[in-house]
């Protein structure tokens, strides 16, 4: 009887976290398979209508102007970012003064709201009055008169690189992750490569990067998914301009989903959009298959 009142307590101070994944995961997740296979306005009931939205996506120029967007901000963001974090988290472990202080005013921006970070960055880049501007344009006269700073996201060419220039702002985390996990590879090991001869290079290369590989991994997972699903940061810089050069397809599903009101459609697209997350993350698991050490393996 003891056991049976534990266990019907156990579910009651379970149920609002069971109910909250029922309501608002699992049953979106669910839905959306039915309605990308439907004629979803919304406001109207659901009209079945097969694979039309998928063909219709396959002919679709647009959709493949934003994948191209969102494939080549991902691969842009997510190498840079792992090597500004890898770079950072080193240097901070070098550190014996102050490695507290340093580490928590780099977590910091991580913790700035999208938004206003994105304001924050709007003001950064403006190519009339930004701060970054106000740096360069005195460099870029001493070696040339004629040399201007670019306008950045009014530039179709600088616009993606300029996101992409944004999210290392936060790369803090990963870093703050890779520095805990730097202090727990063993002093010997260094302390036997010194006594071999090797260089600080080579420390790196078959030292630490080995033992921190599963962080490494694990971050290379964390970027996929963060960069694939980029949106409050280019919706509200640049709407997706200019030109299209920032519209990436969380925004494209977005407006289809809530202005054009085609849910039926954004539903197909969200799924397009989890296949590629998903083949991407199996193909990095099968890529560190042979390159990720874990101790004790």
């Amino acid at each position: 009887m003891a056991a049976t009142d534990t266990r019907a307590k156990g579910v009651v101070f379970a149920l609002p976290w069971i109910l909250g994944l029922g309501i608002f995961t699992l049953y979106p997740f669910c839905a959306s398979i039915y309605y990308s296979f439907t004629d979803f306005s919304v406001l109207q009931a659901p009209k079945w209508i097969g694979v039309t939205n998928f063909q219709e996506i396959a002919a679709d120029a647009v959709f493949w102007k934003v994948l191209r967007n969102t494939l080549l901000y991902a691969g842009l963001s997510i190498p840079a970012g792992l090597l500004v974090s890898l770079t950072l988290a080193l240097v901070l472990n070098g550190v014996r003064r102050g490695q507290i202080l340093y580490s928590v005013i780099f977590y910091l921006p991580h913790l700035i709201p999208g938004v206003a970070s994105a304001i924050l960055w709007m003001w950064i880049l403006n190519g009339e009055f930004g701060l970054l501007n106000s740096a360069l344009r005195p460099v870029l006269e001493l070696i040339s008169p004629s040399w201007a700073p670019p306008v950045w996201l009014n530039d179709t060419r600088f616009a993606l690189p300029a996101l992409v220039l944004m999210g290392l702002w936060g790369v803090g985390q990963s870093a703050f992750i890779y520095l805990a996990t730097l202090q727990d590879v063993p002093q010997e090991m260094y302390e036997a490569a010194e006594i071999d001869g090797a260089t600080t290079w080579q420390k790196v290369r078959f030292i630490t990067i080995p033992m921190i590989s599963p962080i490494i991994f694990f971050n290379v997972i964390m970027g996929i998914i963060g960069a694939f699903q980029v949106f409050t940061e280019p919706y509200l810089m640049t709407g997706g301009g200019p030109d299209r050069a920032t519209y990436f397809l969380p925004h494209y599903i977005w407006d289809h989903a809530f202005r054009y009101l085609r849910m039926g459609y954004a539903c197909a697209m969200s799924w397009i959009l989890f296949l590629i997350i998903l083949l991407l993350t199996m193909v990095a698991f099968r890529l560190s298959k042979d390159r990720v050490y874990y101790a004790g393996r």
